[in-house]
């Protein structure tokens, strides 16, 4: 179009973009300094925009000043990593002169397209992403939307602040319709989504079918229309009522219109919608007859809103002389076949006929944090109103669908902990059943998101102070039974529940030791010290002939190694570690215990191994002599070598990284002690590493050989033998041939000096001695060190090495 200034200028802020964009890689700024740049980038973002706006509509042939809509920039939040997966349209809707003639059904912005037939337009995007229909024609090119998407990611308020000139052109927040994946305490929503689906309607004497416009009310229980409670859509001001588009004659319209009613909580109970039918004249514009009316309550008598489907509604005849002043006249009659089920002896003089042939479909759609449908979950969140049911009320709430406890998750807990202040001694362990239910809910993988909820809500809202008396009772109680009951169904999920029930007993107990500036400390002690017996006396009964015990074994050792940082909070490394020494060594000191049991122990040792309480030195010198010994019996009958290995891996390194400490050389003469005679090949490949040579001494092998009960048991010997005789490796394997021999040199080498203090003439051991010469023949013997015997070139590699 030889618009050379608007050239010059988009080369200006090309070349600007590329220097911004040239700052932020450089990864030499401070945060304000990023944001600063960002703010830049954003604002040649947003002219380049718009003049290729108006560059396009004036190419497609436009108007020379299109009319540019910006109220119409919104942000759709709580949209997860699986919405984002699954099409995503965007449906746009363009009216003129009260003609619905234009519309936009865009997956990657896919164009736009028209339609004159109304009484189809409410299911036309549902039709072309579909592909259901081919009626739908492209407009010609002087009309045409542009839309422009911008992904965004992270929390709100980071968001708010990276992205400042989007909120500042009044962007509209839209939610998801229904809830994110996860919400959280303090996440406060009262939404009701309404959607005029259709309706059926008589002619009426008239020759032709009517056009018919329905007005959305809501009102109060007294009458009093509600102000300000319909939004039509994100960013629109909220309006007293609603009215529908109107189709040309057309008794059976289909509005498929939605709208939200964000409704106060207070003002639910008594309220209902009220649904007005007028005929719209087409020859007086402004003449509309009401001819009839719809209404439905919002809650139920039992306290619940109304459900989450298709509602039926009957249709009352009225005319334009009916008065609506006074509600009572007609809230008294069934809504809809349900409610006239509830109220048989209805009389027929009544000033408000039902059209038997008239019906009017609504659906409803609830967000809400606050208002519940389940009648099993008001009932515990109301349990006050009724005290007398609470023991059936806390035994139903196993019939309420996960969705709506994840959904009322805070109150719940809240009401519970309430309950359990009111009467500890009556109602202590149905709460205890009803929270351990909650926690394995958390553990489904539908609903595992929402543990960061009960994080938060344990550290932040729980005020239970007293709770961790009750919780320490309850949970002792059960594992005491274990011994008794033949179904433990119940004891299962308890010890499953075992790390969320010692996040509440420990924050309860910090809470009351707050309050109390650290009263019944000695008692609180106690009662985990007893608990702890319990948990010992569970893993040390003999499950061999009880499956059912097994299973519950099993569930504690899953279980028992997510509460070590919990004890961390209250009690000292040492002191946890014993509590955990205490526990592992209670576990059968034997393998024969059944293969799946074995695995389970195992892996309870590995994740105490790779734990946070492992890391520390003064408790690794605790734990690791019982972790030793329940390895060692599993390598002793060659059980579980994977996980063994694994477990040993952990240890290694750890050691290697502790290196510096003083406890490492300690460690090392456990691991010498208990391993060494069925775990030598670990410990050489260990040994063949510079670092790990350094951790192992003279003395190490002096406090070996001090610590053996005979010199029999001085086998290290028999397997060097073996090492030299058997083909472990394949002939060609030269360098690890030479690297085996290199370790039994440098074993030698320590281990020597070592036997002449140990065994002096006086009790000169011919075995002993005829074992360590032996091993020598064998070593200069043995063929990789005949050198004369190889190429050249393999001769110098070696040499070299």
């Amino acid at each position: 179009k030889n618009k050379v200034d608007l050239f010059y200028k988009l080369r200006h802020v090309m070349n600007e973009l590329f220097d911004l964009r040239r700052q932020l890689l450089s990864g030499h700024l401070t945060q304000d300094q990023i944001r600063d740049v960002k703010r830049h980038i954003t604002v040649r973002l947003d002219w380049g925009n718009d003049e290729r706006f108006m560059v396009k509509l004036n190419k497609n042939g436009g108007p020379k000043n299109p009319e540019k809509i910006d109220r119409l920039c919104a942000l759709f939040t709580d949209l997860s990593n699986r919405d984002m997966k699954r099409d995503l349209y965007i449906v746009s809707h363009v009216i003129r002169t009260g003609k619905l003639f234009q519309f936009q059904v865009s997956s990657a912005l896919s164009g736009t397209s028209s339609c004159n037939n109304e009484n189809e337009w409410c299911q036309i995007h549902e039709n072309i992403i579909r592909k259901s229909s081919t009626k739908y024609t492209a407009p010609s090119t002087n009309y045409g939307l542009i839309i422009s998407l911008q992904l965004l990611r992270g929390e709100m308020e980071l968001i708010r602040r990276e992205n400042p000139m989007i909120f500042n052109r009044g962007v509209a927040v839209t939610r998801k319709l229904g809830f994110p994946d996860v919400i959280m305490p303090g996440d406060i929503r009262n939404d009701l989504y309404l959607i005029l689906e259709r309706g059926d309607f008589e002619r009426g004497g008239k020759s032709v079918q009517k056009n018919i416009e329905v007005t959305v009310y809501v009102l109060y229980a007294d009458g009093e229309i509600l102000k300000d409670c319909i939004s039509l859509g994100s960013g629109e001001p909220s309006v007293s009522e609603h009215r529908s588009f109107v189709l040309y004659h057309n008794n059976s319209p289909r509005w498929g219109e939605i709208i939200k009613l964000p409704i106060p909580v207070d003002r639910f109970r008594g309220s209902h919608l009220r649904f007005e039918f007028r005929h719209c004249s087409t020859k007086d514009k402004g003449e509309k007859k009401l001819f009839g009316f719809a209404f439905t309550p919002l809650m139920r008598e039992d306290g619940t809103t109304l459900s989450d489907e298709s509602h039926e509604l009957y249709v009352y005849k009225c005319d334009e002389n009916s008065t609506f002043s006074n509600q009572a006249l007609y809230l008294g009659l069934p809504c809809c076949k349900e409610d006239f089920n509830g109220c048989p002896n209805i009389p027929s003089s009544l000033i408000f006929q039902r059209s038997a042939k008239e019906m009017l479909w609504i659906s409803t759609q609830l967000s809400s944090t606050k208002l519940t449908q389940n009648v099993d979950l008001l009932a515990l969140l109301k349990w006050k109103a009724h005290p007398d049911r609470l023991m059936d009320i806390l035994g139903r709430l196993r019939h309420v669908s996960g969705e709506e406890i994840v959904k009322f998750l805070q109150d719940i807990l809240d009401t519970l902990f309430s309950i359990l202040d009111d009467n500890t001694d009556k109602y202590g362990p149905l709460v205890f059943q009803s929270l351990v239910f909650i926690i394995n809910l958390l553990r489904d993988s539908k609903y595992y998101h929402f543990r960061p909820v009960m994080d938060t809500y344990i550290q932040k809202h729980f005020a239970g102070a007293l709770a961790y008396k009750e919780l320490i009772h309850c949970l002792k109680w059960y594992m005491d039974r274990s011994a008794e009951v033949i179904r433990q169904d119940h004891i299962q999920e308890a010890m499953r529940a075992l790390e969320y029930l010692f996040k509440f007993i420990v924050q309860s107990r910090i809470l009351y030791s707050r309050a109390t500036c650290g009263m019944e400390e000695d008692q609180f002690r106690l009662s985990i010290q007893e608990l702890f017996q319990s948990i010992r006396f569970v893993l040390s009964l003999d499950s061999r002939s009880s499956e059912t015990l097994i299973f519950t074994q099993a569930a504690l050792l899953n279980s028992f190694p997510t509460i070590f940082d919990e004890l961390l909070q209250m009690f000292t490394v040492q002191e946890v570690a014993e509590f955990v020494r205490g526990t592992l060594g209670s576990m059968p000191s034997t393998v024969h215990i059944g293969q799946s049991m074995d695995v389970v122990k195992l892996q309870s040792i590995a994740r105490t191994v790779d734990s946070r309480l492992f890391s520390f030195p003064e408790s690794r010198r605790i734990l690791l002599p019982v972790v030793l010994h329940h390895i060692h019996l599993h390598l002793r009958q060659q059980k579980e070598l994977l996980i063994c290995s694994g477990i040993l891996s952990s240890i290694f390194s750890i050691i290697k990284t502790s290196s510096l400490e003083t406890s490492v050389q300690e460690e090392v003469e456990m691991m010498v002690e208990s391993l060494l005679d069925v775990l030598l090949q670990t410990l050489l490949t260990i040994l063949s590493k510079s670092q790990s040579q350094e951790a192992m001494s003279e003395i190490h092998y002096q406090h070996l050989l001090d610590n053996f009960q005979s010199k029999e048991e001085l086998k290290i010997f028999c397997v060097f033998r073996n090492l030299m005789k058997l083909s472990i490796f394949p002939r060609d394997w030269m360098v690890m041939r030479l690297l085996t021999s290199n370790i039994i040199v440098t074993t030698a080498q320590y281990l020597s000096p070592a036997l002449h203090k140990n065994f002096t003439e006086a009790d000169f051991d011919f075995k002993v001695w005829n074992s360590y010469f032996s091993l020598a023949v064998l070593y200069i013997n043995q063929p990789s060190l005949q050198l004369e015997t190889l190429t050249p070139s393999k001769r110098k590699k070696i040499l070299d090495k």
